[in-house]
């Protein structure tokens, strides 16, 4: 594959594109502290290493390459699809990147690639993982869009990987947790008759992420600031080994009755955090 057909980093084009003749006034210092934050080198470096992969093969180039290992507990527990039936596996998100791609190896690998993560629109720009994304943009021009792609995931062939949180968990009062869970996940699953499998992903990032993302909440920032540490705490937690606990199925029969939706998805949080 040429280089210019394989995607990379490029901080310059995108201060460039983003701003415009404004760009120059971008001091080199700001350019080059973005790009080692981003990690730009190593990841296109990454990115030339796994080439034309994609799907399954691609994320485990992606483990290979940060040298992550799993303490698998439960995979027992992974249900049998043999008969037809699709699950929903819904998991915390401590880690905001390798966790995903750590589980979307191990349900890639037990269930031959049909696996589809519902995933923030911006990862469509990683070739290797498009195919196994459904991209979801709530606020963008994307939105209207939005449930018409749900419905089309869960109504798919493929199992589905939700990280219910949307984002990464953050540290309040000491305690390393998700945010609140999302709901549509237990709506979802109800109308297509999805189980859903719980995972819990064993592991934290570095005390300056969680610092920034708090200051970030007190400012009352719009913009996500912590989103841009999130390169460097994965290139942080390489060479690591993570534990993954897999509970047993939920029959979506369980949440037909008793509580609404938004109590059934604090509910399974809680079951996912009972885990370990």
């Amino acid at each position: 594959m040429s280089d210019e057909a394989i995607f990379k980093i490029d901080i310059d084009g995108i201060l460039d594109s983003k701003a415009g003749s404004k760009a120059r006034l971008v001091p080199g210092f700001v350019r080059n502290w973005l790009k080692r934050i981003a990690h730009q080198d190593e990841v296109n470096e990454f990115l030339e290493i796994a080439g034309t992969k994609q799907g399954v093969p691609w994320l485990d180039a992606v483990m290979e390459y940060l040298d992550v290992s799993l303490d698998i507990h439960g995979a027992e527990n992974l249900p049998d699809d043999s008969d037809g039936r699709r699950f929903t596996f819904v998991s915390n998100h401590p880690l905001g990147g390798p966790d995903g791609i750590a589980i979307g190896q191990i349900l890639g690998h037990r269930y031959d690639g049909r696996i589809r993560y519902l995933v923030n629109d911006l990862l469509m720009n990683l070739h290797g993982l498009a195919p196994l994304c459904v991209p979801i943009n709530k606020t963008g021009k994307q939105s209207r869009d939005f449930p018409r792609l749900v419905e089309a995931a869960f109504g798919s062939d493929n199992h589905i990987i939700m990280f219910p949180a949307g984002l990464c968990s953050r540290r309040e009062k000491g305690v390393i947790h998700d945010l609140p869970w999302n709901k549509t996940f237990i709506t979802k699953s109800i109308e297509t008759q999805r189980d859903v499998v719980p995972i819990h992903f064993g592991g934290c990032n570095s005390d300056r992420f969680y610092r920034i993302a708090n200051i970030g909440k007190r400012l009352g920032l719009k913009f996500n600031i912590a989103m841009l540490f999130l390169a460097d705490e994965t290139f942080r937690n390489r060479h690591k080994t993570f534990s993954v606990h897999i509970g047993r199925p939920i029959p979506y029969q369980t949440f037909l009755d008793g509580k609404k939706p938004a109590e059934w998805a604090r509910w399974v949080e809680d079951q996912v955090y009972q885990l370990v």
